[in-house]
């Protein structure tokens, strides 16, 4: 069972005594302790927080959050892996985002995407469960009088080898704490792993399945009201008027707010109560200059840029106009990919409580839990100490949560309330129409070839959104955003073979507010270059696979998961009448992946994709059950990207209100998934977002073995499949 009880900082940095004798365990990072604290334990930096209970539970304070990625049982994987405890005692509890604030950091980056929720806290969360091992070794030689080094910790009990005698970790706790935390803390090979590598059951399957798992959505509290918003249909919309009169008069209802120029919300006893006087409310938008705005005009706009004179370089390599103009052959295509929604199953809410004290507490469903402290701060006009953030669960989040709008809007409905708690929840319809949304993008890729069929020349132009122009400009690069090249750029970019290369983006920024959606730009990037590769393979005259082994010869690794996933594939071998295979490989967020697909398309063009095999090497592999469920997971997301998920915009506004007009994935089109990790060690990579991006190519390239057609726009809804 997974705990989720919430401590105040005091309660946080409590001696061994405040916990019956448990030990509480943290680093020391520069800037010394926080002021005002108890002083026996001192947060550092680089440090993860173990608390171990006179019973031998052992609980870990997990700073990242749990989405349904398994973050929460693989970080917990890390710590008792060194601590050497019973992992049947383990549990696992959230820490509060306001210990970080300011220069009075105790856990780093709180924040959970980019799949760094584990990778990037290898190394802190390890020292915490080595250190926290060291302690409670070193208690246990002292009560015995012998010399540490005759001491062996393991499955939460310290044994003194030479006379058999063993000690609880329950019982040394207390001893433990007291001790100084040790500077060097030296960690396991990983060829002496038990825990890490292991396909371990989630620690938070129970409560999932029993139902007493409390996410956002379900908090409940003494007092609380309901809040449903509207926001302006059209982005940079305003406010025009509106007339209360009408839900005032509407039973339950409490309060009309004005949170800001582009955003009304009703309050009530229950939910339902204030979504359905907000939607009897008289309000008037003003819907400003994008009110006539449709996505035949921004293709139009993001097209554009595909023969720019201007562009953001992102490689260049060679001379690509000396390369195209002494080729045998030259081949050009363009691509194009949709805009989309995150579409969590939980849309966004927040229940914020500001009282007559001046402090605001808020409870909140989000990936960064430090940016949701800060807004919450900001919105309230309040110091950093003066609110207490309570992170619960995520029903979802593929980079939406990581934004805090929701969380703003909450605190501004309760700052107008003092004294209530209020629950804000967008319906869906908000949720579907007020995102951050997948950019919209278009890539032409024009590529050389010699008289023997080897790639000369390689020019990659995209065109389209900026993540960074709408959520970071401070972040963009001398005007370039550098994440538009995820998966092409120098470092991640396997086909180092290509002599002469040029990789360049064309920004063109619409109205609509863009994001990071799951794979951010790896999944459209994997599309274009993947696909075009495999067009230039048949140009070549080449087997796919071959043609690809060829350009990938300086790419180890990229070659080695290219080679596993054709191999338990099959490739090359006989496949039943009808069917075809499709193959891909990418590098992205530290990992490496290649997938090949099976399908068939019958007459009539109906697509059946029947088995997709992915092989990933992360490095390391924590959890290999865990990361094929992410696997398996990643490609319902893409799968619905590639055949029927679609934004579509509509005078100014997104047009697609619900699931009965953005379509997802059923379980009837769910392929077979094989995944098969290789991990070759010594490093650490992610996985939520690596395996999305081999899915769609993998599937389209399987496509055209099938139909002779080359689709190149998505989603593949508007496209007939059936035999060219």
């Amino acid at each position: 069972m997974t705990h989720h009880r919430k401590l105040d900082r005091r309660q946080f940095f409590t001696s061994a005594a405040a916990v019956g004798g448990g030990l509480t365990l943290g680093w020391q990072i520069p800037g010394g302790a926080i002021p005002g604290l108890a002083q026996t334990v001192v947060a550092r930096e680089v440090g993860i927080w173990v608390v171990i209970h006179p019973d031998d539970v052992t609980t870990v304070r997990i700073a990242r959050s749990e989405m349904g990625q398994g973050t929460l049982t693989g970080l917990a994987q890390l710590v008792a892996e060194e601590l050497e405890c019973d992992w049947s005692k383990v549990r696992a509890e959230y820490v509060a985002p306001e210990v970080n604030h300011a220069n009075k950091r105790a856990w780093g980056d709180m924040s959970t995407g980019g799949s760094r929720g584990i990778r990037t806290s290898v190394d802190y969360v390890r020292k915490g469960g080595a250190a926290a091992r060291m302690m409670l070794t070193e208690a246990a030689a002292r009560q015995w009088g012998v010399p540490v080094g005759e001491c062996a910790a393991a499955n939460s009990v310290v044994t003194h080898r030479p006379s058999g005698r063993t000690l609880r970790y329950g019982h040394l706790a207390e001893a433990a704490a007291k001790l100084e935390v040790p500077k060097e803390v030296p960690l396991k090979d990983p060829k002496d792993w038990k825990i890490i590598g292991q396909g371990l059951k989630r620690i938070d399957t129970a409560e999932r399945l029993d139902g007493s798992l409390t996410f956002a959505i379900d908090v409940k509290l003494p007092g609380m009201l309901n809040a449903s918003i509207a926001q302006s249909p059209v982005f940079g919309g305003k406010l025009q008027s509106w007339d209360a009169a009408k839900a005032l008069a509407m039973k339950g209802v409490r309060h009309v707010v004005k949170l800001d120029d582009q955003t009304i919300a009703v309050v009530a006893d229950g939910w339902w109560q204030a979504n359905q006087a907000l939607k009897a409310m008289p309000i008037v938008w003003d819907e400003g200059a994008h009110a006539k705005a449709d996505s035949a005009q921004i293709a139009a706009f993001v097209k554009t840029g595909l023969d720019a004179a201007e562009a953001g370089v992102s490689q260049k390599k060679g001379d690509v106009a000396a390369a195209f103009a002494g080729a045998a052959k030259k081949i050009e295509a363009v691509y194009g990919s949709q805009f989309l929604n995150h579409a969590t199953m939980e849309p966004m809410n927040c229940t914020a409580r500001y009282d007559a004290d001046g402090k605001l507490e808020i409870w909140v469903p989000t990936q960064n839990g430090e940016a949701a402290h800060a807004a919450a701060a900001q919105a309230a006009g309040l110091s950093l100490d003066k609110v207490k953030v309570n992170k619960l669960h995520l029903g979802g989040g593929f980079g939406r949560r990581g934004q805090s709008d929701y969380v703003r809007q909450s605190v501004q409905i309760a700052m107008q309330i003092p004294g209530r708690p209020i629950k804000l929840i967008w319906s869906r319809e908000e949720d579907m129409q007020h995102g951050f949304y997948r950019p919209i993008t278009q890539c032409k890729l024009t590529g050389a070839l010699d008289a023997q069929g080897n790639v000369t020349g390689l020019h990659m132009r995209i065109a389209g959104q900026s993540i960074l122009a709408h959520l970071f400009p401070s972040r963009l690069t001398n005007g370039i955003d550098t994440l538009q090249f995820q998966g092409v750029n120098a470092e991640e970019f396997g086909y180092a073979g290509i002599p002469n290369l040029l990789v360049d983006h064309a920004m063109r920024n619409t109205h609509v507010p863009v994001g990071f959606w799951r794979g951010v730009n790896h999944n459209q990037n994997a599309v274009y270059m993947e696909c075009f590769i495999d067009e230039l393979a048949l140009a070549a005259g080449k087997d796919p696979l071959e043609f690809r082994r060829g350009l990938l010869t300086q790419r180890p690794k990229h070659l080695a998961v290219l080679n596993v996933a054709a191999e338990k594939a099959g490739w090359g071998k006989p496949l039943p009448a009808g069917v075809h295979r499709g193959i891909c490989q990418n590098y992205g967020f530290g990992s490496y992946c290649a997938a090949v697909a099976e399908v068939s398309v019958s007459a009539q063009g109906k697509l059946k994709i029947h088995r997709i095999v992915c092989a990933v090497d992360p490095g390391h592999a924590v959890n290999p059950d865990q990361i094929a469920a992410q696997t398996e997971g990643s490609f319902v997301y893409g799968l619905s990207a590639l055949l029927i998920s679609e934004n579509t915009v509509k005078n100014g506004r997104i047009a697609e209100g619900n699931f009965d007009s953005y379509e997802v994935m059923r379980l009837e089109g769910m392929p077979k998934v094989e995944t098969h990790v290789v991990p070759s060690g010594g490093f650490w990579g992610g996985i939520g977002e690596p395996t999305i991006a081999v899915a769609a190519p993998a599937v389209l390239n399987a496509i055209f073995a099938a139909t002779g057609k080359r689709i190149r726009t998505l989603p593949l809804k508007h496209h007939d499949l059936r035999r060219a």
